[in-house]
């Protein structure tokens, strides 16, 4: 039996959510999977990408031939360097941020917008204007004060 590494696709339309599968090469796209072996969210930003890498080292060395997409993938992972001796890919996958790290980088640029005060002030164009009726009549009772 010929045995196939693809992409099972579900989700939505304009949604993909793919699985990572193996699979006997004469079955349909969305079809019947011996084992899923992974995952691909490509609409995510950076994309997810999860390999169980020890399951995809057995495929592959039992003869399991990956498509196109999932050998970029597998690229990407270093799984597919690691099956053929290869040194691994210089570059690792992108992490997206935790909500730790996101939460401290907003409120690290949130101090310096407000220049280290703790409440703002909001600016609309009444206030604007009050602020320069304000101004005019301070200039006006310093020149009436001068002459």
């Amino acid at each position: 039996m010929a045995v196939k590494i693809k992409l099972k696709r579900l989700g939505k339309i304009r949604q993909p959510h793919y699985r990572i599968v193996v699979a006997d090469s004469r079955t349909r796209r969305d079809g019947r999977a011996i084992e899923e072996i992974g995952l691909y969210h490509p609409t995510y930003n950076p994309s997810r990408i999860e390999v169980d890498s020890e399951r995809a080292q057995y495929w592959l060395s039992v003869g399991a031939q990956p498509t196109e997409p999932v050998l970029a993938i597998l690229k990407l992972t270093g799984d597919w360097q690691k099956h053929k001796g290869l040194p691994a890919p210089e570059k690792a996958l992108l992490v997206p941020a935790t909500k730790e790290a996101k939460r401290a980088s907003f409120d690290e640029f949130a101090k310096t917008l407000e220049g280290g005060d703790d409440k703002g002030e909001a600016i609309t164009p009444k206030a604007k204007k009050a602020d320069k009726k304000a101004d005019e009549a301070e200039a006006a009772s310093t020149e009436s004060t001068e002459a």
